[in-house]
């Protein structure tokens, strides 16, 4: 019996350790919110194991309302979760940040050029010597 108790209790925080580097991983929100989930479940399995190895009954209300709590979030996170683009839900390095960055600057630049506003207005284009 001891031996059982003990591969379980092993087994149950190997189960919470992977969820909670999944949840500290992501990328996404969506599997933060389902590995949070598993910890929940993890815990309520190791409730009910310590309930069954010291033959109490104590414990049972705590198990309903951990199990409400873990089905609600679940639902609820269901319920609302949206769809992420590609490169949401991620922090990203320096080195990604700048690059994101001078690819936003290049494209506005490009857009400018392309509407014929490269850094001078047009009323000072078509009337250089005029003020306003």
């Amino acid at each position: 019996m001891t031996s059982l108790v003990l591969v379980c209790a092993t087994l149950l925080a190997v189960g919470a350790t992977l969820a909670v580097v999944r949840a500290e991983k992501g990328p996404s929100m969506l599997d933060r919110a389902i590995a949070l989930d598993v910890v929940v479940a993890v815990l309520v399995a190791a409730i009910a194991l310590e309930s069954a190895v010291t033959r109490s009954a104590v414990a049972v209300p705590i198990l309903v309302v951990l199990s409400i709590v873990g089905f609600l979030s679940s639902v609820t996170i269901a319920r609302f979760a949206a769809v992420e683009p590609a490169g949401e839900g991620r922090v990203l390095s320096r080195a990604e940040a700048a690059a994101a960055e001078a690819e936003r600057r290049a494209r506005e630049v490009a857009d400018d050029e392309a509407e014929g506003r490269d850094g001078v207005d047009q009323a000072e284009r078509e009337d250089p010597g005029e003020e306003s």
